[in-house]
């Protein structure tokens, strides 16, 4: 069920943004992360803070646990390739900006994630549900960010 938000608020023209409307996919989508962080809490003890399991791939990290932090990170990449195996076709996937916008929005989160100390998965997802302060004041300012670069980007620039 994929309907136009625009068809759905019964917005048309040029100005409109066109954005797909998928509850269900995103419900069960929501599950499935809740699920995996559920899951590495209860068999590892850690939370599924991707930016903490990326971060300690890198040296001088001398951590163990290298083969687990290592696997999380390859399944999130093998996702798309299951579901192409599943559905039999990839997941849709459109970037409209270019190369450069995209190096710069991915050192902005990198710095926001190690200024943060997490990400969204480990503050929004892990530590809203331990009812975190700390991740509740990081979340909200993820959120804020996000939907002021949104209304920036998709209607004043």
């Amino acid at each position: 069920m994929r309907r136009s938000l625009c068809a759905l608020a019964g917005a048309a023209g040029p100005d409109s943004v066109n954005t797909e409307f998928t509850p269900f996919a995103s419900f069960l989508g929501g599950a499935l992360i809740g699920a995996a962080a559920v899951m590495l809490m209860a068999t590892m003890g850690r939370i599924a803070g991707v930016s903490g399991i990326a971060v300690r791939l890198l040296p001088p990290y001398a951590g163990g646990d290298v083969a687990g932090r290592l696997a999380f990170i390859l399944g999130l990449v093998a996702a798309p390739v299951v579901v192409m195996m599943v559905t039999g076709s990839a997941p849709d996937l459109h970037i409209e900006a270019g190369p450069a916008l995209l190096v710069v929005a991915g050192l902005l989160v990198g710095f926001g994630a190690v200024w943060g100390n997490g990400c969204t998965s480990g503050h929004g997802v892990c530590g809203l549900s331990r009812l975190s302060p700390r991740s509740l004041v990081a979340t909200g300012v993820f959120m804020a960010t996000a939907i002021a670069t949104v209304y920036l980007t998709r209607h004043l620039m």
